[in-house]
């Protein structure tokens, strides 16, 4: 596989505080700990801190969680005080969603390959954060494959993770390719949170990923004191809006919104906004559910698997449960971690290091052909199709397509006529502007009706370009945010593994992947 790479900023793609982060600006070095590379890890391990019976609590707990899988990644190692973990987190998206939730995994499974033989003293566990906490459903419940869109219908509400898999059952039948992994995965446990777990075991637990169901009451007994902290005193929304502002005030429009109470209340069929009143109640957002604090804080000490951390202390919650060093996101989350480094300050928590994942292009050996035949470079393929249309018209083309040496010749002339009127009288001149521009407009539309004809003449280039363009921006889009990993791996089963064998996860680039 041949891999060319461009700068993320010629893509056109990311935002302006994504690519200052990646740039290592010096302006938003307040706002992490460490920039992201190799050197960066050693003081990383330094200040992480982890306590040995938080470790026995997130064996026990994964242990629980693989009971029903045989072939298991080994979590004994996480006992060990020189091992550490190194995470990514997504959503459930049926069939694995778009494919850079894959490309997440890899990059992430790269990196603790990485950090090994770095530093070979130390043990690197690659985990994937299940977001099985999340009640977003319209965001995982469809998915894209062979250019054709499948879409789960439920009735089942609240956290996605505890939902019922074996209603997909109807789409296999709706999908023509076997795929029997999933039916695996899907009809035969009970919950998404398992059938995640199942599928994304057998594409990668060879690899030693690890899948974390933080859904689980004895992980979220450990998180328990902040959970108390922020039910009663809420400092971590005043603490976020205050690190947004300093952002914004740098011109950076921030991603999360952080509330009063940064925490849901979760239960069978809901997860839903914990609000507190001024007569000091704390009432359920959507329901009639409410509590006086002293039953709300006793709730938690009984049951703190009815709690659940949103967007601003999910992170937090991950980074007290996991001996972590590095979270691995996406061009959105990065930027919503960079507003939440003083939460924890404020829990004297150590900040992950920040690392984009891998971003990246996979071109078949047809597209690969179309594109050097054609010779496209990295940077085309990301223009605007009408403009490297009509630069591919322009560079191919035997005939001159523009009067431009005409115009010339012809201005000279009319700059002339103009002033011989203006010598007989002035008021001629707006009659001869007029003309002008008449002829202006006559010489523009000569212009597009010659380029429209020598399109035609190069109607097998531009064909093959506009394909190229469909394969790689299906629907105008990047390949990575729409296409599903299975669309490459049903047509070949190294798909994978070749994507493994390429990735650096220090590479902050968009690589092209070149069949």
């Amino acid at each position: 596989m041949d891999c060319q790479y461009l700068p993320l900023a010629s893509t056109g793609q990311f935002s302006s505080l994504f690519l200052d982060y990646i740039s290592h600006k010096d302006s938003l070095k307040p706002f992490y700990g460490r920039f992201p590379d190799v050197a960066a890890f050693k003081g990383q391990i330094d200040e992480k801190t982890f306590d040995e019976a938080n470790r026995r609590v997130l064996v026990d707990a994964l242990q629980r969680q693989y009971q029903s899988i045989d072939t298991k990644p080994d979590f004994s190692i996480l006992l060990q005080p020189n091992t550490f973990t190194v995470t990514t987190g997504h959503q459930l998206n049926i069939f694995t969603g778009p494919l850079y939730i894959i490309y997440k995994l890899i990059t992430t499974i790269n990196l603790a390959r990485k950090l090994k033989a770095a530093y070979p003293n130390y043990n690197f566990v690659p985990v994937y954060w299940m977001a099985t906490e999340d009640h977003d459903f319209a965001e995982i419940n469809h998915f894209s494959l062979m250019g054709k869109n499948y879409a789960w219908q439920t009735e089942q509400r609240g956290a996605v993770g505890r939902m019922n898999p074996q209603e997909l059952q109807t789409l296999f039948t709706q999908i023509p390719e076997k795929l029997s992994l999933f039916e695996t995965a899907y009809l035969q446990n009970n919950t998404l949170a398992d059938a995640a777990r199942y599928y994304v075991n057998e594409l990668f637990g060879t690899e030693g990923l690890v899948c974390l169901d933080a859904d689980d009451a004895a992980l979220k007994r450990v998180f328990a004191p902040v959970m108390r902290d922020e039910l009663t005193q809420q400092k971590s929304g005043e603490l976020v809006q205050a690190r947004t502002k300093e952002l914004e005030k740098l011109g950076y429009k921030t991603v999360i919104a952080p509330r009063d109470i940064n925490l849901f209340y979760l239960d069978d069929q809901i997860r839903e906004r914990i609000e507190r009143k001024e007569d000091g109640t704390y009432r359920i957002l959507h329901t009639k559910v409410k509590f006086s604090e002293s039953e709300l804080l006793a709730l938690l000490d009984e049951h703190p698997e009815k709690f659940s951390p949103n967007v601003v202390l999910r992170p937090l919650y991950q980074e007290t449960i996991l001996p972590n060093l590095a979270y691995i996101g996406g061009p959105s989350e990065v930027p919503y971690w960079l507003q939440l480094k003083s939460v924890f300050e404020q829990y004297k928590t150590a900040f992950p290091i920040l690392m984009p994942r891998n971003f990246a292009m996979y071109v078949s050996s047809v597209s690969s052909k179309r594109i050097c035949k054609l010779g496209l470079t990295p940077e085309q393929l990301f223009q605007n199709t009408l403009v490297l249309k009509r630069e591919f018209i322009e560079t191919h083309t035997r005939h001159i397509l523009k009067f431009d040496n005409e115009n010339r010749t012809i201005n000279k002339s009319l700059d002339a006529i103009l002033h011989k009127a203006q010598m007989v009288d002035p008021s001629l001149e707006k009659a001869v502007l007029a003309e002008t521009k008449r002829f202006a407009d006559a010489v523009a539309r000569l212009e597009k009706k010659m380029r429209r004809a020598e399109e035609r003449n190069q109607e097998t280039g531009i064909r093959q370009l506009l394909a190229v363009k469909d394969d790689l921006f299906p629907n105008g889009g990047l390949q990575e945010r729409s296409e599903n990993f299975l669309t490459f791996y049903l047509n070949d089963r190294q798909f994978l593994q070749k994507m493994l064998s390429v990735f650096d996860p220090f590479n902050y680039q968009m690589q092209l992947c070149l069949e």
